[in-house]
């Protein structure tokens, strides 16, 4: 490997540091209508009236419509794989709106200032009803977040409507209840994660135009871009062919951007006006009306013998979807099948979950996808087993964890392949000096420093779903058009999708000419989205270079005048060992312009039946004030297996930057609704996100495995690294206080009340 496992800059790295227009406004047309949504004040409500004439007299103003001038077919905006397990239950505009921040009327205009002059003229007569806020009182309640006939929900997910379920299931293997009962060491506890915004810096946007062709193109910030286009074509009830989706840079995701959040109105607004059109929502906005993570409450029930052995685990989850299903049946899947499987020496498992409607803000897809809420609470409740048995916690999971080759039935019964979790801990714990430091030192000043543990799985990419293609071609003069269909959101991965091909070709990076996505032009791709890329796009850029290097090596045995079993092809030349005849990829580049019936071109497509999990451990030092409770991070250690590291510097900042969102999550992070279901959290004034400042020393290594399925034996890095912070703080703090804090954030105010409760 010349070009694997290095650390190549990024390709578009110039472009970025130079300020060079790359994002979705710096290309809107200066022309385009100002799209702005007119949003409920109301948690639950129905639309009686509205008045929009005097709005229609600012000057400026194109126009405002309403749930009346919108297709009646539900849709929805969950950037999902056909059939979308997640329920048909949007409108563009509904006449019942289901959350503070929800869609009332979508006003154009020539400018900023006509629209938001415009907006604050539009009169609404709602019926306010009354919100169902609690999700744990959601399921069966006699209000209904979605009463209406054309719900419907495509596949088999447990979802039910007339009971407020999105989604429902359990999967199981073993007596759970029997084995337990015949544990020595038992831990039960509820533990609750709220929800997360993304918070990426590039809030949600897109531009939309028609082309002279009479066909909506729509070019937006979004990690899902075919997925887009089928959105679209389903809200506004017009077929694909007359849709295209293009992707520029995409300045930040994390998951947010999988959901179609802001497409659908400036689409909407330029299919009925015919004029260029754009949306750009503000940070408010992007707070109150996007798709945060879950909000899950986990209930635990783990069993260890007499030796140490974890014998069994209990999970169920309850999952607050709020007012739409986006996701909701998915990531609820991965805070069991994500942390369960952990532990490789059990004789049963159960895991069980309720996906809820209530009438706040609508989740979606967040890096770690569900995966992260319920390794909070296993690992929580490990850590508190670890407690009653006492034992060292590092050594519990030493003599439980998952190691390569065996089979995890709680995994849809897949074989680590690849595993090096049992050297990734050895490794953190010398990292951090774990047996010094654990669990607890005073520091002799009112305050003490503890240290805690967590490990973590994945997945790389959708077992049996995702699919990835990619298309290669040989140009003029030698050099490679490489098209995917993957969507870059400041991963790196068209740089690492390059690295693959410049490997596979045995070329240079310079000689790769990679394409952004677009879907009249690009490959299928499902897109950005479960840690897919490097492994599932990985694996078809493999296959395309090797079919095109098959061609490449016809065509030069061809010009040469020998049969292609004789040549071979060393990046530069095709030859002939034989003879010592050659010609260059340059010349072969240059002579396919002319007299030539076969196109030097490949395109292939991967899935995979299987997804290879990642593993990483993770391990935090704090240091708790005793007098007021205050957390404060000093150290945190991750070693992470993703395989073999096809980017080093991109693996590392990948990590990195997960962790900072993990420590955010676990200790400063929280969405707060007022009684009324108004959303507090609705700037960065009261939605703290950690600065750099407030996180601590961050060390990150690697061990490598290899994954005999992936592209040179790579896993995904994308959303592991976001898992182990939450539990590895949480366990920290408990062994410096003595307090265990099952519901996040853990802020100083319960950190104090639980000390001055356990005095």
């Amino acid at each position: 490997m010349k070009k694997v496992n290095q650390a190549i800059p990024k390709i578009d790295a110039k472009a970025l540091v130079t300020g060079k227009p790359v994002y979705t406004d710096d290309l809107a047309p200066k022309d385009c209508l100002v799209v702005k949504v007119l949003r409920s004040p109301h948690a639950h409500a129905l639309i009686k009236n509205i008045d929009s004439a005097r709005a229609m007299k600012v000057p400026g103003m194109v126009a405002v419509f309403t749930y009346e001038d919108c297709p009646n077919e539900r849709f929805t905006m969950a950037g999902q794989t056909y059939p979308e397990p997640s329920p048909y239950d949007r409108l563009i505009l509904d006449q019942r709106v289901r959350f503070v921040g929800d869609a009332v009327a979508i006003v154009a205009g020539e400018t900023k200032e006509a629209v938001d002059r415009a907006m604050k003229m539009i009169k609404v007569e709602y019926e306010v009803l009354t919100p169902l806020l609690d999700f744990r009182k959601a399921k069966d309640n006699d209000i209904l977040v979605h009463p209406e006939e054309n719900w419907r929900s495509l596949c088999n997910v447990g979802a039910d409507n007339q009971r407020n379920l999105c989604a429902s299931g359990k999967d199981e293997a073993g007596d759970v209840d029997q084995v337990l009962s015949e544990c020595k060491y038992v831990v039960e506890q509820t533990y609750h994660t709220q929800a997360n915004q993304q918070a990426m810096m590039e809030t949600f946007r897109t531009y939309c135009y028609m082309d002279v062709y009479g066909r909506l193109n729509v070019v937006s910030s979004t990690q899902v871009t075919f997925h887009a286009r089928r959105i679209l074509s389903n809200a506004l009830g017009i077929p694909k062919s007359k849709i295209r989706v293009i992707k520029p840079r995409i300045g930040g995701g994390f998951g947010a951007k999988q959901t179609v959040v802001s497409e659908v109105y400036p689409a909407f607004v330029t299919w009925k006006t015919g004029r260029p059109s754009k949306i750009i929502y503000t940070r408010e906005e992007s707070q109150i009306a996007s798709s945060p993570r879950h909000e899950m409450e986990v209930h635990v029930r783990a069993g260890a013998d007499e030796a140490g052995i974890i014998r069994a685990i209990d999970v169920y989850t309850l999952s607050n979807t709020g007012a739409f299903g986006e996701h909701g049946p998915t990531t609820v899947g991965l805070s069991g099948h994500k942390s369960i499987p952990l532990y490789g020496k059990t004789d049963a498992f159960r895991f069980r979950y309720d996906v809820v409607y209530t009438n706040v803000m609508s989740a979606g897809a967040y890096r770690g996808y569900g995966a992260t809420q319920g390794i909070f609470a296993v690992e929580s409740a490990v850590n508190e087993l670890a407690e009653q048995m006492h034992m060292d916690p590092v050594k519990l999971r030493e003599l439980n964890m998952v190691k390569e080759g065996q089979v995890m039935p709680a995994y849809y019964g897949e074989t680590a392949q690849s595993c090096a979790l049992d050297r990734c801990m050895a490794r953190a714990k010398e990292m951090i000096g774990w047996d010094e430091k654990y669990p607890a030192r005073d520091m002799g000043n009112g305050k003490v420093r503890g240290v805690g543990v967590a490990m973590a799985m994945q997945g790389s990419g959708i077992s049996n779903v995702d699919t990835a293609s990619v298309a290669m071609k040989v140009n003029d003069d030698g050099f490679y058009s490489l098209m995917v269909g993957a969507s870059d959101m400041g991963t790196g991965c068209d740089t690492i999708l390059a690295q693959m091909a410049a490997d596979c070709m045995d070329c240079e990076m310079e000689d790769i000419i990679v394409s952004g996505v677009d879907t009249d032009s690009s490959p299928y791709d499902t897109g950005s989205y479960a840690s897919s890329t490097t492994y599932v796009t990985g694996m078809a850029v493999i296959k395309t270079c090797e079919k095109l290097k098959e061609k490449i090596c016809l065509k030069g045995a061809e010009y040469l005048g020998c049969e292609k079993e004789e040549v071979e092809f060393d990046g530069k030349r095709v030859w002939c060992p034989k003879d010592g005849k050659e010609i260059t990829l340059k010349e072969i580049g240059n002579r396919i312009m002319c007299a030539n019936e076969e196109a030097l071109m490949a395109s292939e497509a991967h899935y995979s039946p299987t997804s290879p999990p990642p593993f990483m451990v993770g391990m935090a030092e704090v240091e708790v004030d005793l007098e007021t409770g205050k957390v404060t991070p000093i150290d945190y250690v991750a070693v992470v297996d993703c395989g073999t590291v096809v980017n080093p510097s991109l693996a590392r900042v990948q990590t990195e930057g997960g962790l900072v969102q993990g420590i955010g999550m676990a200790l400063y992070e929280d969405v707060v609704y007022n009684p009324k279901g108004q959303n507090f959290s609705n700037s960065f004034m009261q939605y703290k996100i950690p600065t750099r400042q407030d996180t601590g020393e961050i060390r990150v290594e690697f061990e490598s495995s290899y994954e005999p399925t992936g592209p040179f034996g790579a896993k995904s890095i994308g959303e592991i690294v976001i898992n182990t912070p939450s539990p590895a703080l949480a366990a920290a703090v408990a062994n410096a206080t003595g307090v265990h804090i099952r519901e996040l954030p853990i802020t100083a105010e319960k950190v104090y009340m639980g000390m001055k409760h356990s005095s």
